[in-house]
């Protein structure tokens, strides 16, 4: 009788981490969504402002950004959003220079990362990413990094606070 409980005890537990799992995935950039101040070091060492307006849209299946630097240069917006269907999740990001990215996030213990697919150019294996970590209730940390040699090392090319707006 008493290995019986314990079974029956060991597949709620299995099947209750399943579902926890699962649902998770499809939450994964949650902490994410609100209204955030920004702040940075430009690259001429002074500290530099912004704005992130994160929501979730249609059917609160698409996460939403709305980026805005502080001196109004840099306008930029992505659409985040899981695919069910294979488990993964996928970002757009455009701006006003032009620039576009497709990224693909995962998890990696307490880190969320964005990361674009490898791209061969002159010979060196290019890959770029946000990373997404120190992640508090009111507070994170995002980095843009890039790796020349297809992901064995990271250079930190910019490294943005966030704080939430009260």
């Amino acid at each position: 009788m008493r290995n019986l409980l314990l079974i029956l005890l060991s597949a709620i537990s299995i099947s209750t981490t399943a579902q926890s799992l699962s649902s998770s995935d499809s939450t994964l950039f949650d902490f994410w969504v609100g209204n955030w101040e920004l702040t940075w070091t430009n690259a001429s060492g002074e500290i530099a402002h912004g704005t992130n307006h994160i929501v979730r849209i249609l059917d609160n299946r698409v996460i939403q950004e709305n980026f805005l630097s502080g001196d109004g240069k840099l306008k930029g917006m992505s659409l985040s959003v899981y695919n069910s269907q294979n488990k993964t999740w996928h970002q757009a990001w455009a701006d006003n220079t032009g620039s576009y990215f497709d990224f693909v996030g995962k998890a990696e213990g307490d880190k969320r990362i964005f990361m674009t697919k490898m791209k061969e150019v002159k010979g060196k294996k290019i890959i770029q990413r946000m990373v997404f970590y120190n992640i508090k209730k009111d507070t994170l940390t995002w980095d843009w990094e890039m790796s020349n040699d297809g992901g064995d090392s990271w250079q930190l090319q910019w490294r943005i606070n966030y704080k939430r707006k009260s």
